[in-house]
């Protein structure tokens, strides 16, 4: 299996983690009732972590789209190489450091981990010009 195949994988992966922190923690505010019930109305906001955890998801599920279909059109395109290889790991690992810093708060270094991940999904597309 190809290092862009193994990426796309593991950060389908990671984004269900995702789901599943920001799922837990957000019923662990708002609570098993609204969970599991109907959700009509507006749900009271997420405060500290889980809003945190909950928008870190968020940002997340913007981003996978692009680039899982960047992925998949270097492979169908058979143009994958070193750029793309790179690219499909400074992506994922810079995702994967996005969690704890988002949930930790620590501004500055989630942006800059944001524009790290963004660059290896430019990366990948290069390939396709």
């Amino acid at each position: 299996m190809s290092i862009e195949l193994q990426m796309l994988l593991w950060s389908i992966i990671l984004g269900l983690v995702h789901v599943a922190l920001s799922a837990t923690l957000g019923t662990m505010q708002r609570g098993l009732m609204w969970n599991a019930g109907a959700r009509d109305g507006v749900p009271k906001p997420l405060t500290g972590v889980a809003g945190r955890l909950d928008r870190a998801n968020r940002n997340f599920l913007e981003t996978f789209p692009f680039f899982a279909a960047a992925v998949l059109a270097v492979l169908f395109a058979q143009k994958t190489d070193s750029h793309t290889a790179l690219g499909v790991q400074l992506y994922f690992w810079a995702r994967v450091a996005y969690l704890p810093v988002y949930a930790a708060g620590i501004p500055f270094l989630r942006t800059l981990i944001w524009v790290v991940s963004m660059a290896g999904l430019i990366l990948v597309l290069m390939a396709l010009f």
